[in-house]
């Protein structure tokens, strides 16, 4: 590894000498965190209204919005449904459902004018339809009550609910025994808990995966007749049909599948699923398989087997075109996605986008069929872009024009995602950035240029913009003084342009000298990015209220700016990735002199709490760091090529098993844990005991070897939290105690009461 010649021989990180008893810790035990009305604290990120993805009915007239909002002081979590309508400006107007338990529960549309909303009420899943009156001279909008009971399921369970009117099919997963059957679920249910032993027994892998342990049910997609009569009463069946009985697939595909791994056409159902006929923990390839509701179990497989990960299966208004996310190769979860399609008619498979250096996170049918749109990490900014599709060709060797291989980018800031093309053109989406959270975007009238995109064979720009639908979080961060970061680039590792970004303190000027602390925040992954986006985990907004001026670099194997970039970073972590950030660094250091460069820490997790464990190992790097704070981060890599669940991701990472010559070669030269002799920083640790990916010892090894080192040090363990910290309370615990060390370290005082 090269590094910048002036780094070396550069002062180490603060270090202790651990021959001699340390010197002793003045600990702030008044420590609070920083709140005011021009603060926002993580109290009050905490409790912003979380709006989730919002869906358009047929007509694109009227969108429901799914939201939750946690109340510290009553200690829950309130969840509600908003309306909002898409012929005007208005602002959304809340749904008062009232039902006789309200527990969340999830909605979606069953017409233009009609929700479903499945509920859990007294040990059933029942299922209401709730009337929606719309008028719009003069603008309003109210639900009819009370909601009628439409039916139940067999369990409580039941999820991921899509339905298609014109077949009057409702399509959903739930998790059933080995026999298929879902009415059958809650008697297995029973025998499982009445077995006489807590044992859990396995013969092959996934044994457990992210946070949960496998148990004897699997994830399957079932149909159900739902539909309104004559006399204009919803009315559902109560026969429920496995669609994937007999096959071994399972979706969605566990552990964050959702209604994007299948599409509903009529009684046509497109869905991915994992290769039943290879060990799962080592591969990631999946299969897309087209099934139809009239006959359950029977499905096709429209992928060629050669493939690696699949995502996103789409089928056109008609079910003539399927439409995918595929990886080539199997064993690498962050390889480059290219879209794939399937004439379902001409029986012909052809690829898009092959020449394009970028990679879709997710893909939608115009309402014609004719175009596809796409959400797209591209320089830190999730995008949206549009592509038209070609006529198909005569087989998959064919050659496209070029307008066929580079989308249109139609949203160029923030992070987009929940994508929805309208019947009437219109193009429905959320999106966030560093000083928002979601918030429900629409571009109208795109039927224009999507003509012109049809029409045209050179590359066009997009002109029109986007209007705000929603305003949840406007009242409650106005005045909050928020940063929206500022971009930076540099020269980094074998002199790649490499990206970053910093966001200022509350109060910070050109003419400051040296006054402020600094914290580098290093992204997890490897393969992910800092995008300018909102974040409930890491928000670097919280940081700058905390009074630090935040610095971020988006380094070798980060996403979105090339797939060369990311793949550079497998089998080289402590290598490239490290050069970038010395340099960001140093860049940073130079433009910026209002920053206190004797008062720098450093954060991570997952990857980003691998690289503070590297950089503890390698004072030459010249950080200094005066603390550090490590989350869920890898401390010997070979050890977590075994203890691992997703197993192909060390094995692609390491370059292969961690028994193998190569893999054990690559942690003997960056496995932290053979670097412990060179630690010498405070560093605060914290793991959650279900965390799966990287197992809590992680965290435990380095504080051993920390605490006999005696350097100061700190454990934080979370025993209910898997690789992220989802509870409020936990996370309003996790935010005090990171900011209470950094302060112990590079604090002045200002936060004691």
């Amino acid at each position: 590894m090269r590094f910048p010649s002036p780094l070396w021989g550069l002062s180490a990180q603060t270090a202790f000498n651990s021959t001699m008893t340390p010197p002793a810790r003045v600990q702030n035990t008044r420590f609070t965190l920083k709140e005011a009305a021009d603060v926002l604290s993580p109290k009050n990120m905490l409790e912003l209204g979380r709006p989730g993805a919002a869906v358009a009915n047929d007509a694109g007239t009227l969108a429901l919005i799914p939201f939750s909002k946690y109340s510290f002081k009553d200690n829950k979590n309130n969840k509600s449904l908003f309306l909002a309508t898409l012929e005007s400006t208005a602002k959304p107007v809340e749904i008062p459902v009232r039902l006789p338990l309200p527990k969340g529960g999830e909605a979606f549309w069953l017409d233009d004018r009609t929700l479903a909303h499945a509920v859990e009420n007294d040990g059933n899943l029942d299922l209401y339809a709730l009337d929606i009156k719309f008028e719009t001279t003069p603008n309003s909008l109210s639900v009819a009550e009370p909601p009628t009971l439409i039916g139940s399921f067999p369990t409580t369970t039941a999820t991921n609910f899509q339905y298609s009117p014109a077949s009057g099919i409702l399509v959903f997963s739930d998790n059933v025994h080995a026999d298929g059957n879902l009415s059958a679920v809650k008697e297995h249910d029973e025998a499982w808990e009445n077995r006489g032993t807590t044992a859990l027994v396995y013969d092959q892998t996934y044994e457990r995966h992210w946070d949960t342990w496998a148990g004897p049910k699997t994830a399957s997609l079932f149909s159900v007749k739902l539909q309104r009569g004559a006399d204009q009463k919803w009315t559902m069946a109560t026969e429920f049909e496995n669609l994937l009985k007999g096959t071994g697939h399972s979706s969605p595909v566990e552990p964050f599948g959702g209604t994007d791994d299948f599409s509903v056409v009529k009684t046509s159902v497109l869905y991915t699923a994992k290769d039943p006929s290879l060990p799962m923990a080592w591969h990631t390839k999946q299969g897309v398989y087209l099934v139809s509701t009239t006959e359950p179990g029977n499905p096709k497989e429209l992928t060629s087997g050669k493939q690696g990960a699949t995502h996103s299966p789409i089928l056109n208004s008609d079910a003539t075109k399927a439409v995918w996310l595929e990886m080539a190769k199997d064993g690498y979860e962050a390889d480059k996605q290219n879209i794939i399609v399937y004439d379902l008619v001409k029986d012909v498979r052809f690829t898009l986008i092959e020449k394009w250096d970028r990679s879709p996170d997710s893909v939608a049918f115009s309402a014609d069929g004719k175009l596809l749109y796409l959400t797209v990490g591209d320089h830190a900014r999730i995008k949206v872009f549009v592509l038209p599709v070609p006529p198909t060709p005569e087989s998959a060797t064919s050659e496209l024009a070029p307008k066929y291989h580079t989308p249109v980018a139609l949203v160029h800031t923030g992070a987009t995602s929940g994508i929805q093309p309208l019947s009437n053109g219109g193009l429905l989406f959320s999106r966030s950035s560093f000083t928002s959270p979601n918030e429900v975007y629409l571009i109208r009238d795109l039927k224009s240029f999507e003509a012109e995109i049809l029409a045209s064979d050179a590359l066009l720009t997009f002109n029109g913009k986007a209007e705000q639908i929603t305003h949840f979080a406007e009242e409650e961060l106005d005045g909050k003084s928020l940063d929206s970061g500022e971009e930076f680039w540099f020269k980094g590792a074998l002199d790649k342009d490499v990206q970053g970004w910093v966001l200022k303190p509350q109060g910070f000027k050109k003419d400051d000298k040296k006054k402020w602390p600094v914290v580098l925040l290093i992204h997890g992954g490897p393969q992910g990015a800092w995008e300018d986006q909102w974040s409930t985990r890491w928000n670097p907004n919280v940081f700058a209220a905390q009074g630090y001026f935040v610095a971020m670099t988006n380094p070798t194997g980060s996403t979105t700016f090339g797939q060369e970039f990311t793949d550079a970073i497998a089998e080289d972590w402590g290598g490239k990735p490290f050069d970038d950030m010395i340099a960001g660094w140093k860049h940073v250091k130079e433009s910026f002199p209002q920053v206190d460069f004797d008062r720098a820490v450093a954060a991570g997790a997952s990857w980003g709490g691998y690289a503070i464990n590297w950089i503890q190992g390698h004072p030459e790097y010249g950080f200094d760091f005066k603390a550090l704070v490590c989350h869920d981060g890898v401390f010997d890599s070979n050890y977590n090529g075994y203890t691992t669940e997703e197993l192909y991701f060390f094995n692609h990472e390491w370059g292969g098993r961690p028994w193998e010559k190569k893999s054990k070669e690559l942690s003997s030269k960056f496995s932290p844990s053979n670097y412990v002799d060179k630690w010498s920083t405070p560093q605060l640790l914290i793991h959650g005991s279900k965390d799966y990916r990287l197992p809590e010892t992680e965290s435990l090894g380095p504080f051993h070897a920390l605490q006999q080192l005696e350097i100061p040090t700190r454990l934080v363990i979370f025993p209910n939290e898997n690789h992220w910290v989802l509870n409020q309370g936990n996370s309003l615990k996790w935010h005090y105690e990171v900011f209470k060390w950094l302060d112990e370290f590079v604090g002045d005082g200002s936060s004691q009461q």
